[in-house]
């Protein structure tokens, strides 16, 4: 059938019934809806600290319970899409998104912002095990590659719209923060209603622990370590951007504008997703060294942005970031698309994201704290020249993957 996806076994784990190609995008939209909401409140930050009066070091405390959140939600979200089904996983997830949105826009004290980000991290890590397996799923065996470059833009992509979105609605309509999260909360309430829809796949029967640190099946590890190795640094990277960008830019430029904020994130993740397009008929390999290479160059230009105070050094570093982001991910999610089995790849999933959000949620909030304590331009230079360590490791890492890392990612 043209313009559709033939899956002629019914089995668990699959879907099994021809599937035209638009739910394929269609799928990937609760992913976008998600991450729009994970970064919205970036370049909103300036206006809590304002009204409420917090520390860079608290302010990375409360970015940080959205990686506490995520890392809660991976431990089990993957398990139970797997046996579940992707739709019980995920329709609760988003409407936690949903309370998320209604938390922010009420906050007015520090507890509120955290708990608002521990949700909204918790619906994050749903999304990226459960929403990013249910386009695998939709696209069939046959469009596993084209599943991956989805899902990971997706991701990116919202992640990068959130702040730009916030930063625009903020400056020119009144009420910034309900404006924001009630624009939101449309496109959460249009992602419920995807999944609901949505033709996914049956769940698989399962044993072991339900919440367990997630894995890939045994004899899988080769698919999992090199996109950690590389993911990881890359995500660090951005993590550090969208908590602490703003108050770089606040000291470079003198500027606390919030479409200006909210621009430097949406260009940073615009290039993670215009890079996965570009390099995308690339080996993984190439891919995944070209992702190590990136971060390391995107935090020797931290260091040099806030060593010479150069606005021009900073949006190299967002987009050198970004992008080192977008093919750590693209690499990571091809290599598990390529080997891991339907039944299991929610869980192998989640492995990956754990991999990357652990150093995302430890190493920014170490920076912020030593920023307040010794100034943001060694904090940062501290934080620069240990990433830039890790995304060097990451690169060797994948050198020494073996053949797992050669195969092809090519689009049919």
């Amino acid at each position: 059938m043209p313009g559709s996806v033939i899956v002629r076994e019914e089995r668990a784990g699959e879907v099994a019934r021809p599937v035209p190609v638009r739910w394929v995008w269609l799928a990937a939209w609760p992913v976008t809806a998600v991450f729009v909401l994970s970064n919205a409140a970036t370049p909103l930050y300036v206006l809590w600290q304002r009204d409420i009066g917090f520390s860079r070091g608290t302010l990375t405390v409360i970015f940080a319970f959205y990686i506490v959140g995520l890392l809660g939600s991976l431990l089990v979200s993957g398990v139970a899409s797997d046996r579940f089904g992707r739709k019980r996983v995920l329709l609760p997830a988003l409407g936690l998104a949903l309370v998320a949105c209604a938390v922010f826009a009420t906050a007015s004290t520090v507890p509120a912002l955290v708990v608002a980000r521990l949700f909204t991290g918790v619906a994050v890590g749903a999304v990226v095990s459960a929403g990013m397996a249910a386009v695998t799923d939709v696209a069939g065996p046959a469009r596993g590659r084209l599943a991956a470059l989805l899902a990971s833009c997706a991701m990116v992509f919202g992640a990068g719209l959130g702040p730009l979105l916030a930063g625009v609605l903020s400056e020119t309509l009144p009420g910034p923060t309900v404006t924001v999260f009630a624009v939101e909360a449309v496109l959460l309430a249009l992602a419920v209603l995807a999944v609901a829809r949505a033709p996914l796949a049956r769940p698989a029967p399962g044993t072991g622990a339900w919440v367990r640190l997630p894995r890939v099946p045994r004899g899988d590890g080769g698919l999992l370590i090199p996109g950690v190795a590389v993911f990881a640094p890359g995500i660090t990277a951005t993590s550090f951007v969208l908590s602490l960008g703003p108050s770089l830019l606040s000291g470079l430029l003198g500027t606390t504008s919030r479409v200006v904020a909210g621009a430097l994130a949406f260009a940073m993740f615009l290039s993670a997703t215009a890079v996965q397009f570009a390099v995308r008929a690339l080996s993984r390999r190439v891919i995944l060294l070209a992702g190590a290479a990136s971060t390391a160059a995107g935090t020797l230009a931290l260091i040099a942005a806030v060593r010479t105070s150069s606005v021009l050094a900073l949006v190299a570093c967002a987009l050198l970031a970004g992008a080192g982001q977008g093919m750590g991910q693209l690499g990571g999610l091809s290599l598990l698309n390529s080997g891991v089995a339907p039944r299991r790849l929610a869980e192998a999933n989640a492995a990956l994201n754990v991999g990357g959000y652990l150093p995302a949620g430890l190493l920014p909030v170490s920076a912020g704290y030593l920023s307040d304590a010794v100034g943001l331009t060694t904090g940062a230079t501290v934080f620069g020249v240990a990433l830039t360590a890790l995304a060097v490791a990451g690169g060797v890492a994948v050198l020494a993957g073996g053949a797992a890392g050669s195969r092809r990612v090519v689009l049919p």
